[in-house]
């Protein structure tokens, strides 16, 4: 598979890790859109977020617990987390992945 996301948890691609669970890893987003800009990824290959809470729901709640876990570390409290489902949503890479984005970084 050709999944640029699958070699970063594969360790294949270099990345600034930031978080890693049983089922998920964190790292920097390469174009941050905010301050605080941070993917959490899980280790298992869905094509998007709908895919892997029917997959898998532990992984899906081991992913989102892993990005509020950062966010409350890299943030002030307030922040995002949202997934692109599909092309037209925005999605550009097709493994389930959530963003954690902020624009209130703790000092």
């Amino acid at each position: 598979m050709d999944c640029i996301f699958c070699k970063i948890v594969g360790g294949e691609i270099p990345t600034t890790l930031v978080g890693e669970s049983v089922h998920s890893i964190a790292f920097k987003d390469i174009a941050p859109k905010q301050p605080i800009h941070i993917l959490v990824v899980p280790r298992e290959h869905h094509g998007n977020v709908a895919e892997l809470a029917f997959a898998n729901p532990e992984a899906l709640v081991d992913l989102v617990q892993l990005g509020s876990k950062l966010a409350a570390e890299y943030s002030t409290g307030a922040f995002r987390l949202t997934f692109n489902t599909g092309a037209a949503a925005g999605q550009t890479v097709f493994h389930a992945h959530g963003h954690i984005t902020s624009n209130t970084p703790k000092k």
